[in-house]
């Protein structure tokens, strides 16, 4: 109710003083459980996405967000609950299959999930290899991929910096994909990577980043 709100609230807010170009809306199933896979340039990705898509989407965030004491906690709390963001614990040696398992409760509730196949984001603008947890979710619970590319975020909010400044920026919707079911005789993880690497290929399609064909660094600060 709260993430509804704040949609209902904020995104004509946003549209009237960032004037963001959005394309592609009506390639967003507006029923049923889809993902969509975005390239990943900044902190306030999430929230362009959550307050832009034509449809609620849900990020996840790691559970230390959420069990935060006194004014502040209780402010972070209220802020990614606003948005949307679901609390998963990402420190235990089971982070990466949590994050998965509660993703797919979110598509089992026939909602909209985001996530960013590079798995953090990039540093130097250009498209890094997929991991391919976004296509162990397609291929379990069979919804559709929606390739999705920002572009100006990065300026708009670079790493660093707390608070965003004026930028306009353009996000992209692309045709959903679908996942087909790998055959009996395949290797799954062969199928989760050859799935990965087309939802790769179709958000550079409609970023133009240039692309490393290596995975994303890890972030050295939040």
């Amino acid at each position: 109710m709260l993430y509804r709100c704040t949609r209902l609230l904020l995104a004509p807010l946003i549209r009237l003083v960032y004037r963001p170009v959005v394309r592609g809306r009506g390639n967003v199933p507006r029923h049923g459980p889809v993902i969509l896979a975005s390239n990943h340039l900044s902190f306030i990705d999430s929230i362009v996405i959550a307050l832009l898509a034509p449809r609620p989407v849900h990020f996840l965030a790691k559970d230390a967000y959420f069990t935060g004491r006194g004014l502040k906690g209780a402010l972070v709390r209220c802020f990614f609950t606003a948005f949307g963001c679901i609390p998963v614990d990402r420190a235990g040696h089971r982070s990466a299959q949590a994050s998965l398992e509660a993703a797919e409760r979110v598509l089992a509730d026939g909602r909209a999930f985001g996530i960013y196949p590079e798995g953090t984001r990039s540093l130097d603008g250009r498209l890094y290899r997929g991991r391919t947890g976004v296509a162990w979710l397609a291929l379990t619970t069979g919804a559709p991929v929606v390739p999705v590319a920002l572009t100006g975020t990065d300026r708009l909010q670079p790493v660093g910096r707390r608070l965003p400044r004026y930028h306009r920026i353009t996000v992209e919707f692309g045709i959903p994909l679908h996942c087909p079911a790998p055959a009996r005789d395949s290797r799954p993880a062969e199928a989760r990577r050859a799935a990965t690497d087309e939802i790769i290929r179709a958000i550079g399609d409609l970023s133009g980043q240039e692309r490393a064909h290596v995975y994303a660094p890890p972030p050295t600060r939040t």
